[in-house]
């Protein structure tokens, strides 16, 4: 609900009925998911009110075929808590099947990223900006996902954060068959390339004193006009999680940070970040996140508002 009181969706998405329908068959399931999540049981009517009427407006979409379906939002704007959600809600209340996973996840590997910061820019070490990603990996493995045999099995990839690389195969989740719906989720996605001119001046202190000539960042933009453009070009349809601020991705990506920490055993703490570590690391993102925050929301199919509490103002429908 918004502040208000008001929906947060028209009511053309779903009815009051409906919706009271699918939260009886979904509501125990989509507590205990919550739990799992470490999210306030108190949060329930609230989030139903944004993911259920979501699942509806999905199940309304898809079309015959797998449906690829793009959640884009700055660091700590809750993509994987919307995944998690709506793929429950997919599942038990239209018995869709789906598979789940996120841009993350194809990481180019520690020792791939330290080739990248070799031979082209130091700061391609660091994960995260167009570059960074096996593209080519996230291609195979939609692909896979939509066309499997119902036998197949697709192997997902993962990836390590504590540890800065991705994980060995042998601990890949798995997806039999072919997907019903694909949710990819990723910071950057639906991106488009910058203007060159926006790239002559550097936006922050990390872009002046350790990118000052423009090569890192001339590098990502050339990737986002070639093999992202590629990527994103697959997803049917994109919704966007939009924050508030800047601000809002430093304080959010804190809590991650926390909480990654507060999963993670004693030998692997050294690769996780402190405040100091995290705010050189979001500039990575800043100059990408502000571009988007600015121009997604006209292009974006769904775009759903967080406010500074982190909490749902408005859902914008594109006509």
């Amino acid at each position: 609900m918004t502040p208000s009181g008001e929906s947060l969706w028209p009511a053309s998405v779903m009815s009051e009925e409906s919706f009271g329908a699918l939260r009886g068959r979904v509501g125990s399931s989509f507590i205990e998911r919550m739990r799992q999540l470490q999210i306030e049981e108190s949060l329930f009517d609230e989030l139903c009110r944004a993911y259920l009427p979501l699942a509806a407006w999905v199940a309304r979409q898809k079309g015959p075929t797998s449906m690829i379906l793009g959640v884009s939002g700055a660091q700590g704007s809750g993509k994987s808590t919307l995944c998690e959600l709506l793929a429950l809600s997919l599942r038990q209340g239209f018995g869709h099947r789906v598979a789940c996973f996120s841009i993350d996840d194809v990481y180019k590997t520690h020792a791939d990223r330290e080739r990248l910061a070799a031979e082209i820019h130091p700061l391609l070490i660091t994960r995260g900006v167009p570059g960074t990603h096996d593209v080519d990996l996230a291609l195979s493995v939609i692909e896979s996902l939509v066309s499997a045999t119902p036998d197949a099995v697709t192997r997902i990839p993962a990836f390590d954060k504590a540890r800065d690389d991705r994980r060995p195969e042998n601990e890949w989740p798995s997806f039999r068959g072919a997907a019903d719906v694909v949710i990819f989720e990723g910071w950057c996605l639906g991106a488009v390339p910058q203007d060159e001119a926006a790239l002559a001046m550097p936006i922050n202190e990390l872009e002046r004193t350790e990118d000052p000539a423009g090569i890192w960042r001339h590098y990502v933009n050339a990737r986002l006009a070639s093999e992202y453009n590629r990527l994103f070009a697959r997803l049917h349809k994109l919704i966007m999680l939009k924050v508030p601020s800047l601000e809002s991705v430093h304080e959010w990506r804190g809590l991650q940070e926390r909480k990654l920490a507060a999963a993670t055993d004693l030998a692997t703490l050294h690769h996780l970040m402190d405040a100091s570590a995290l705010k050189r690391f979001i500039m990575h993102y800043e100059r990408l996140t502000r571009a988007l925050l600015g121009e997604i929301p006209k292009r974006a199919d769904v775009t759903m508002y967080l406010d500074a509490q982190h909490k749902f103002t408005r859902i914008q429908l594109r006509d």
